[in-house]
């Protein structure tokens, strides 16, 4: 499978097989204009299998998005057909309107303009709780 190199934009690499349709939907890159390229189970020497996500154009990426989905992604920026900047990934220490809070009580559900919010709880085993009622994602 040949997919084309892009001249400015961003490639997410190194995805874990699996988790890249996740960060596509998460990232909202359907409503994107330009070319997108999604490339599932690529051959990795380094990985076995990957996911590749190629953005054609020069766009702000959420890394605290990438980093709640799969820590160990690259985010390599492309200017005139070359990286320019390689981007490595860390499980982010806060997350902001990507999770709901499943706590029918907790404020953010009945308080619709409060953003929903989680903390990072045991960075070893990946917990995030609601800043407002302590309920585990």
């Amino acid at each position: 499978m040949q997919v084309d190199t892009i001249k400015n934009g961003i490639v997410i690499d190194h995805i874990t097989a699996g988790k890249g349709m996740k960060i596509y939907n998460l990232l909202g890159l359907d409503s994107l204009e330009c070319s997108v390229a999604f490339i599932k189970n690529a051959p990795s020497r380094k990985m076995g299998k990957k996911d590749i996500i190629k953005i054609d154009a020069d766009i702000v990426v959420d890394t605290a998005i990438l980093g709640f989905v799969d820590p160990d992604v690259t985010v390599n920026i492309i200017k005139d057909n070359k990286i320019v900047e390689k981007k490595t990934i860390e499980l982010p220490e806060k997350l902001v309107d990507v999770l709901k809070c499943k706590n029918p009580r907790c404020i953010s559900m009945t308080e619709q303009e409060l953003p929903h919010i989680f903390t990072l709880a045991d960075k070893e085993n990946r917990v995030y709780r609601c800043l407002y009622c302590e309920t585990k994602a």
